[in-house]
């Protein structure tokens, strides 16, 4: 699988206008997230200091975005009842927020008249893509970048179809 694609960091700091993302698992399986997970899942103790290791690098690139001007935007569709992941990431979505991201949500079931592509997707500057491929546990396969105008198209219409049902993270409550 692809993954010699460039960094968050690389792609948001060559980023002029806006950058999107477009989340549509309900589980992520990612290692640097897991202990954090399992902790939160046993004690209901969450990390959401900003300042923190695991959140400042986050919050200082995001926050260094928005400062230049660029609109960092997440939408998640999600499954109802949400799974414990969800939960924890609603949980932990203050961090976002805080650091300038607008986060919003959309239940499944609101999004099925919305051609969405398989994968979830970063687009920057509404040309470039960048792809993330998961396995059927959430487990991070790769990443790939396209600048195809038709894909880059679909995603940007996507994302704004998504975002135009969704529900703002401030006024969200997880079922």
């Amino acid at each position: 699988m692809p993954s010699n694609a460039p960094t968050i960091a690389e792609l948001l700091a060559g980023c002029t206008r806006s950058a999107v993302h477009l989340e549509l698992r309900d589980h992520y399986g990612t290692p640097e997230e897991a202990e954090d997970f399992d902790a939160w899942l046993r004690t209901g103790q969450l990390d959401t200091d900003p300042r923190s290791p695991d959140w400042a690098p986050w919050v200082d690139l995001v926050s260094q975005t928005v400062a230049r001007g660029v609109s960092v935007r997440r939408a998640r569709v999600i499954s109802e009842p949400a799974s414990d992941y969800i939960r924890y990431e609603h949980a932990s979505t203050v961090v976002n927020v805080h650091a300038g991201e607008q986060v919003s949500w959309l239940p499944r079931h609101l999004a099925s008249g919305i051609v969405l592509p398989d994968n979830d997707f970063w687009l920057f500057d509404e040309q470039l893509i960048r792809w993330g491929y998961f396995d059927s546990s959430g487990a991070r396969l790769g990443h790939e970048i396209s600048e195809d105008v038709a894909d880059a198209k679909l995603c940007s219409e996507a994302f704004e179809a998504v975002w135009a049902l969704a529900v703002p993270h401030d006024q969200y409550q997880i079922h």
